[in-house]
């Protein structure tokens, strides 16, 4: 069975006014189903580069990403789109909500940009937001929502569509402790449930501690932390 992410040979350098600027030198990495995966590493190593070409959002100058055994790193743009939508799920530090919209419709907007019906979108976000404690406020728009019931709301959208692939950059980094902690365990539970692949990066040791494996970057590669 093909891994849902799996980085090949990944290198990518920045072009600058002081020359070229080598951030990733050949990274191989590979996520399993229902792998939580931490990437901790200083700031300025290529952290959130790593992230944008797991997610296609970058393409490399050499090497592979692979969603599900296919090389999606190079494909046309509408094409990284439509596996950005089906296959991958994003969390932020920052929510990203749509302000002018509810609870409910952040997580029912993406599916029915996906096909969904507004009945099938209704059900699946609904069941999703519930998971997270948030039945009652379905109809709350961000505003009116606390910081963390806003990023519970962003990662239950995040898994709206069901990817098989889930990249967090820092998601509980604008969160009080206490708050952090209970986010993740709920991110944490419904990552293991729906068995998804996870790489979320964080600063934070002791959520790191708690994933399946924590690795870093150094020297540009991947490596165990």
């Amino acid at each position: 069975m093909n891994s849902p992410l799996e980085l090949r040979g990944v290198v990518r350098t920045y072009k600058t006014g002081a020359g070229a600027l080598p951030v990733l030198r050949g990274v191989n990495l590979t996520l399993q189903a229902g792998q939580i995966t931490a990437l901790v590493a200083p700031s300025g190593t290529g952290k959130s580069t790593l992230l944008h070409l797991a997610g296609l959002l970058e393409m490399p100058d050499a090497g592979q990403v692979l969603i599900a055994g296919r090389d999606a790193g190079t494909l046309p743009d509408a094409a990284r789109t439509a596996i950005r939508r089906d296959s991958i799920g994003f969390v932020y530090q920052f929510h990203h909500l749509l302000p002018e919209f509810t609870a409910i419709e952040n997580v029912m907007l993406p599916q029915m940009i996906a096909g969904r019906t507004k009945p099938q979108a209704t059900a699946r976000a609904t069941a999703l937001l519930d998971g997270f404690g948030l039945a009652d406020r379905h109809d709350h728009v961000p505003g009116k929502l606390s910081g963390g019931e806003q990023q519970r709301v962003a990662i239950a959208r995040a898994l709206a569509n069901a990817p098989a692939l889930l990249l967090a950059d820092e998601p509980t980094g604008n969160l009080d402790v206490a708050t952090a902690a209970a986010v993740f365990d709920e991110l944490l539970h419904t990552v293991r449930q729906h068995n998804v692949a996870a790489l979320i990066a964080t600063h934070n040791p002791d959520l790191a501690a708690r994933m399946d494996r924590i690795v870093t970057l150094r020297d540009g590669l991947v490596v165990p932390a």
